[in-house]
């Protein structure tokens, strides 16, 4: 999945659960599930993520909701094979950038 977001230090909630297409409340589910996950909180409390907790979230979403793994599953794949997954995911994405550039060049032809 390629998510739109622009280039900032930190992410409000709702920005990362609009870019995701997700409710908020579960943003703060996987948040307490996956310890890969810990954004900052300001004075008031607001959690604000960076790049590297939505990176961490592409990464869970792209094995629970993409590949059908169970929280538990995706917990166990993330603690067995960090680096594999990690970098399985990051060649997916690239992929994915690439096919999306030739598919505009072709639409322009």
């Amino acid at each position: 999945m390629n998510i739109e977001l622009p280039e900032k230090r930190y992410y409000k909630i709702g920005e990362v659960a609009k870019a995701f297409g997700v409710n908020a409340s579960l943003i703060r589910f996987w948040e307490k599930e996956f310890v890969i996950i810990k954004p900052k909180k300001n004075g008031k409390g607001d959690r604000m993520f960076t790049q590297e907790d939505v990176k961490n979230f592409q990464l869970i979403f792209h094995l629970v909701k993409e590949k059908g793994f169970t929280l538990d599953g995706a917990k166990n794949k993330l603690k067995t094979q960090p680096k594999a997954t990690v970098d399985t995911h990051d060649v997916i994405a690239r992929l994915e950038s690439v096919k999306a550039e030739l598919i505009k060049i072709r639409n322009q032809l």
